[in-house]
């Protein structure tokens, strides 16, 4: 059984932002080598989220709007009284999840016809990022 696992870094320009990571990730499963097995992407930040959806800058942007209906950005929460400022980003977070794992078949991630991975940022502007493992044969 091989394992292989990568760090991918990002900085966002915005404090929201949706990245299409596809095709780093793609790239790491290549490069492991496995031909049948799993890849694990997982955020390393509790204000970040990881899932697969189509990129598509309307659905993304009808993602962002129901996002912060659902957990909008605020000066009433608890976890501010720690000093942060940031308790929305977290809920935003669980809401999407913070990992995924996607088959992979013959070497190659087993995505439907318009499934991407995304890295969800909510807390931007500083360096962040996804642990990718690919475990397999």
């Amino acid at each position: 059984m091989k394992v292989i696992t990568e760090a991918l870094e990002f900085s966002t320009r915005t404090h929201r932002a949706y990245l299409n990571v596809t095709p780093e990730v793609t790239r790491i499963v290549e490069r492991s080598g496995v031909r049948e097995g799993l890849c694990y992407v997982g955020s390393l930040h509790t204000t970040a989220a990881v899932f697969v959806n189509d990129d598509e800058e309307g659905l993304l942007a009808d993602l962002d709007e129901r996002l912060e209906a659902l957990a909008p950005f605020s000066p009433e929460y608890r976890h501010h009284k720690t000093g942060e400022t940031n308790g929305d980003s977290h809920l935003k977070s669980l809401l999407l999840h913070p990992q995924v794992i996607v088959p992979v078949t013959e070497g190659k991630l087993d995505l439907g016809t318009w499934q991407r991975i995304f890295y969800a940022e909510f807390d931007g502007r500083r360096r962040k990022g996804v642990r990718v493992k690919v475990i397999g044969e």
